[in-house]
């Protein structure tokens, strides 16, 4: 399969400036879905036909009479199968809730995307309840990573279909969620940008939730450019970026934690990426960053993942215990032995890791490291035991978790060579400091993107 080559950003560009149409757009992304050779089976639990068909009728119309809702009405998005659409059943990857009532209104995101007048073309598959890093789904099948189809390799979780979705064209740009690197491991593995934002600029509701302390929703598309764009659109203020460049650039580089077991194609890929970047001028620091090392410690009985994801699922674990996939209410059930003192208790040790950490950080634009140690792994080799499913689980959710833990915010870019295996590098921040981040990532890509493709002399 093809990677996309138009970014959701130059189809707004073109959208602007007449040269495509949104019909042009949603169909050849529905196109790409009914590819019987594709994965469209497997990336989309629902497709809107007939509505993105309308939706994109409209826009052209709205184009014609020089009226566009938004920069991005007209291209063609997805979104989660954990957000609300009216009058319909919100399923989350799982066949537990196909019964459910269905949906009075749409999430807010969902409404925010329809009134800027994007063309919705499905609800991606997903890790059950979002409860893995993997993207394995024994409900609807698992789409494979596009680096190689030849043996499947896993897309990286909990987000999986929306990057495939947007790897493969089914749409320019994807909504999802991060609760401990949903949007941004799907992205490294898949060679995708994923950015998580600061939790609270974007409206949880109508949103299924996993872990409301640390849920987050984020997006994932081509490049920092379309991330930005649709950030635009569902965030509850748009950002102003910093416009400060490299050379003016202090980042820090944690020594705990983060740099750990790392294979030879992160470890090489995330060398010479810093390497770009001092070279551009970038001043980077090791720091020790011992704080990280803790954070085995406060959630090892399962964190705010397990106490929340339990109290909410708890009725219908009662009722339909044999429908979850085994690997998914094995760790919602971990929530079983937490009480109230459990809870008070992690919201205070949260705070005050929060706060330690923040003085550590806080005089740096930006942290860097790998998104995940490891290139993604064969999915029949996680499927076939148990015991690896679980060791690379926590592997890939390692570094992105501590972001959210500290409720902060992150882009993942692709870094790896020309090529090569896809691997993400993670730039991250405290707390609504997102559009200096922002600002970073769009820096760094840009010193990455001449580094791997130098114009020709």
């Amino acid at each position: 399969m093809k990677k996309s080559e138009m970014t959701l950003s130059q189809a707004a560009e073109r959208l602007n400036a007449g040269t495509v149409s949104s019909r042009e757009l949603t169909e050849a992304a529905l196109a790409v879905m009914d590819d019987p050779q594709g994965e469209g089976a497997r990336v989309f639990t629902r497709i809107y036909r007939r509505q993105a068909l309308q939706q994109a009728a409209a826009s052209d119309e709205r184009r014609r009479a020089g009226t566009p809702l938004s920069a991005l009405d007209g291209a063609p998005v997805s979104i989660k199968d954990l957000f609300d659409v009216a009058g319909e059943s919100t399923t989350g990857g799982s066949v537990v809730l196909a019964d459910a009532p269905v949906a009075a209104r749409h999430a807010a995101i969902v409404d925010r995307l329809l009134r800027a007048g994007a063309v919705i073309v499905g609800k991606t598959n997903m890790t059950e309840f979002a409860y893995s890093g993997l993207g394995i789904n024994p409900h609807y099948g698992t789409p494979a990573n596009p680096y190689d189809r030849t043996t499947r390799r896993i897309p990286g979780g909990s987000s999986s279909g929306g990057a495939v979705a947007v790897s493969d064209g089914m749409c320019l740009g994807s909504v999802g969620s991060d609760t401990g690197g949903s949007v941004r491991i799907p992205a490294a593995l898949c060679g995708l940008t994923g950015y998580k934002p600061t939790a609270r600029r974007i409206d949880l509701a109508g949103v299924l939730p996993l872990s409301p302390a640390l849920d987050s929703v984020g997006v994932i598309a081509h490049d920092v450019a379309s991330c930005l764009a649709l950030d635009n659109i569902i965030s509850d203020q748009p950002l102003t970026l910093a416009r400060r460049t490299l050379a003016q650039a202090h980042f820090a580089v944690p020594q705990t934690l983060v740099l750990d077991d790392l294979d030879d194609d992160v470890a090489a890929a995330f060398s010479a990426a810093l390497a770009h970047l001092r070279r551009a001028g970038a001043r980077i620091d090791e720091i020790p960053c011992v704080e990280f090392s803790e954070l085995a410690c406060i959630n090892a009985a399962g964190g705010f993942t397990a106490l929340e994801s339990w109290l909410w699922h708890r009725p219908l674990i009662e009722q339909n215990s044999a429908k979850y996939d085994p690997r998914v209410i094995s760790r919602i059930r971990r929530g079983e032995a937490f009480d109230e003192n459990d809870r008070r208790q992690l919201v205070l040790q949260r705070a005050d890791w929060q706060r330690r950490v923040a003085a550590v950080i806080g005089e740096y634009d930006a942290l860097l490291m790998p998104t995940v140690p490891l290139i993604a792994p064969h999915i029949d080799t996680l499927e076939a035991d148990e015991n690896v499913y679980f060791r690379v689980n926590g592997a890939v959710l390692r570094n992105p978790a501590v972001i959210n833990f500290l409720d902060g915010c992150a882009v993942s870019l692709p870094c790896q060579p020309v090529d090569a295996a896809p691997v993400g590098l993670m730039v991250a921040s405290l707390s609504m400091r997102d559009g200096a981040l922002l600002n970073w990532a769009l820096q760094i890509e840009r010193c990455l993107s001449a580094a791997r493709f130098p114009a020709e002399k």
